[in-house]
């Protein structure tokens, strides 16, 4: 059973108070990550649409700059977006970063968490994902929701939020 709601054939994203949904994902290595690890762990989750792109890279570098300040506030960091483990790899590689990207290919997390939407550009609709950044306590409790991301300074904006 999934933990998405739905209205009207559309899906509401989760807010503050709503439990994390358990899905399993590969991360950049391809190993298994179950998201009910984290439970028992503070967790920064974002979701962002894709690897190696202009803002997808600020965001990421932003938050992997601030990584020791999270590390000793108790958090991890976990990205989400539909690429492969091996696009997560060279991205990961090429940037430096120092946590995991989980490869939701078949946009089962992003759909779970209602972060897969449809979008428009330039007149034209298609589905893609909602660069969102969900913060999750040590129960599995989403308790704080970002949806207005600033790439350049997302760690920043976040120590406003949570520090």
């Amino acid at each position: 059973m999934n933990n998405y709601f739905t209205l009207k054939n559309e899906i509401i994203m989760l807010q503050k108070g709503d439990k994390t949904p358990a899905v399993t994902l590969q991360d950049q290595n391809g190993k298994q990550f179950d998201t009910a690890s984290l439970t028992g762990k503070k967790t920064i989750l974002y979701f962002y649409p894709k690897d190696n792109t202009s803002g997808c890279t600020a965001e990421a570098c932003s938050l992997n700059g601030g990584l020791d300040e999270w590390a000793k506030q108790g958090y991890q960091i976990v990205g989400v977006s539909p690429d492969s483990p091996s696009s997560h790899q060279k991205f990961i590689a090429k940037y430096s970063l120092n946590f995991t990207l989980l490869a939701d290919t078949e946009k089962e997390l992003a759909t779970a968490f209602g972060v897969w939407a449809e979008k428009s550009m330039y007149g034209r609709k298609y589905m893609g994902i909602l660069r969102t950044t969900f913060v999750i306590d040590e129960q599995g409790i989403i308790t704080h929701v970002i949806e207005k991301v600033n790439t350049k300074t997302h760690s920043e904006q976040l120590k406003a939020v949570l520090l």
